[in-house]
């Protein structure tokens, strides 16, 4: 829901969270959670990057 432009205080309430501070931290393991993920691909986009700055 985050990812997708809710706001943290909507998703709190629509979880139950009594305290917003709970639905930070599930907020911080999904940001922790797509870096490790881009950092999987990041090496696939630099290929690319190089390979486009050699075709111009």
């Amino acid at each position: 829901m985050l990812t997708k432009g809710v706001s943290i205080e909507s998703v709190s309430k629509m979880l139950g969270h009594t305290n917003i501070t709970i639905t930070q931290i599930y907020a911080k393991i999904l940001n922790e959670k797509i870096y490790v993920e881009v950092n999987k691909v990041r090496g696939e986009f630099d290929a690319f990057q190089e390979y486009y700055k050699q075709a111009k």
